[in-house]
């Protein structure tokens, strides 16, 4: 959808659009409470302000809706749709390792692993995962909040277009 059409959207509507990229109430909330925007950059900049403060309670709550990285998402939702879009192809050998790694992750955190896999091939991701492991718990709370807010302001990027002037308005 274009910019303008996000703009004038019902509130309700408009936090239909955002939640795909991260359901989190107060961030959605931001980020449809600050419209209009002028520019698609406008709304991407509100929307990581927003997500700057993020906490783990927050991030919980978020990875709910998130499948386990070489999972693809079911269903047809906006989410669904784009977490598939997101996830590269794996040989069955490094699908394995990463499943494996998975369990891992969660064993040893207590949450799925989460990580932009939006242009990162198998082979990277399951290196990331890997080097994650060695992570502290705390480290590990921020960069799973990093990651989540880079999804999000992908996804927003995606769903949002910059709205085309129409031609009649450019010829003046």
């Amino acid at each position: 959808m274009d910019l303008a059409t996000f703009n004038a959207l019902p509130a309700a509507d408009a936090a239909e659009t955002v939640r795909p990229c991260a359901d989190i109430d107060p961030w959605v909330d931001d980020v449809v409470g600050g419209r209009p925007y002028r520019c698609r950059d406008a709304l991407l900049l509100q929307a990581m302000r927003s997500a700057a403060d993020w906490d783990a309670a927050a991030v919980d709550a978020a990875l709910a809706q998130h499948p386990r990285i070489g999972q693809k998402a079911q269903g047809d939702s906006t989410e669904a749709r784009l977490s598939r879009g997101e996830q590269p192809s794996a040989s069955d050998s490094v699908a394995e390792a990463i499943a494996e790694g998975n369990v891992a992750y969660e064993a040893r955190f207590g949450r799925i692993f989460l990580v932009r896999a939006a242009g990162r091939t198998a082979e990277e991701i399951l290196a990331y995962l890997t080097e994650r492991l060695a992570n502290d718990p705390a480290t590990e709370a921020l960069v799973t909040a990093e990651q989540l807010r880079q999804i999000a302001l992908l996804r927003l990027e995606t769903l949002v277009e910059e709205t085309v002037p129409d031609t009649a308005e450019v010829a003046q």
